[in-house]
């Protein structure tokens, strides 16, 4: 069995004042980025020595300009094999409180609100679209879940909610 060394990362889906929007990022800036032309939240590797509320808070400060003040961990999402040999362990959350006045433009890309029920329109990671409606659903138990990729192809998905 391969060894299981996954990079840590955090995601976060900023919601609009109203709860009808998300912040997500159109990775359109570097055409060399594996995520080039998909849709996501805000996020990235945690640093050493970096908590994931620490790394998340980061992350959306860097990404969109903003200080995410109440945030929920809506769950955990582990991505072995994702990028050729690496895998990849995310922790999910959601913002409902920030301050702060969101940027349009970052380093990967353009920053747009969205509909929440438009999400599945866009261009989104297959592994996404099994998970993305949990953060925005009204069941408080988080969900863990596990889409191992292969070649650049997802091959199954599970998950529980406790």
């Amino acid at each position: 069995m391969p060894k299981y060394t996954p990079i840590l990362a955090t995601l976060a889906y900023i919601l609009s004042p109203d709860g009808q929007q998300v912040l997500m990022i159109h990775r359109n800036a570097r055409p060399d980025d594996l995520h080039f032309g998909k849709y996501n939240g805000l996020g990235g590797k945690l640093e050493p020595n970096e908590d994931v509320l620490t790394s998340v808070r980061r992350e959306v400060r860097e990404e969109a300009g903003i200080e995410a003040e109440r945030l929920t961990l809506r769950g955990t999402v582990s991505w072995p094999g994702f990028a050729g040999d690496e895998d990849w362990f995310a922790f999910i959350f959601r913002v409902d409180t920030w301050s702060g006045e969101p940027a349009t433009t970052n380093h990967e890309g353009e920053l747009a609100w969205v509909p929440i029920d438009r999400l599945q329109e866009l261009n989104l990671w297959d592994s996404d679209r099994l998970w993305l409606g949990m953060v925005f659903d009204d069941d408080p138990r988080p969900f863990h879940g596990v889409a191992p990729y292969e070649s650049g192809t997802m091959i199954s998905w599970s998950f529980v909610r406790v």
